[in-house]
This record gives C-alpha cells, sequence and structure tokens, in this order.
C-alpha cells in the first residue's frame, strides 16, 4: 500500500496579507499620535483612501474610452 507524504500547503490568502499590513500601518500611525483616537482623516491619509479612489477613477476612465 502506498500512502502520500503529507505537504504543508502554501496557500496564501492576498487580501488578507494587505489587511495585516494595513492594519500594522494604522498602528504605527496611532503610536504616533498625540491623542487617544486618529482622526478619520489621519485614518483615511494613513490607509490612502484618497489616492486609492483616484487611482480607481483613472483606471474606470481609461475603460471607458477603449
Amino acid at each position: 500500500m502506498h500512502v502520500a507524504p503529507l505537504r504543508t500547503p502554501t496557500v496564501q490568502d492576498h487580501v488578507a496579507l494587505v489587511e495585516i499590513e494595513l492594519c500594522g500601518e494604522l498602528m504605527i500611525a496611532a503610536s504616533d499620535a498625540d491623542g487617544d483616537r486618529l482622526s478619520p482623516d489621519r485614518i483615511d491619509e494613513v490607509l490612502k483612501v484618497e489616492a486609492d479612489r483616484a487611482a480607481r477613477l483613472r483606471q474606470q476612465d481609461r475603460c471607458r474610452g477603449a
């Protein structure tokens, strides 16, 4: 009888890895903050919300023009 050897799966959840990185960025920003909480504007800055939104809009414009 032949038994297949056990292998460790090398599955990576890329979304989870990005979320972990973003949480780390927020923790670093929170540790540098003067108050108890980060402002919504500071959170958006750390997470690069505006830059992501602008990039998505540029991509949508390119798709519409194609």
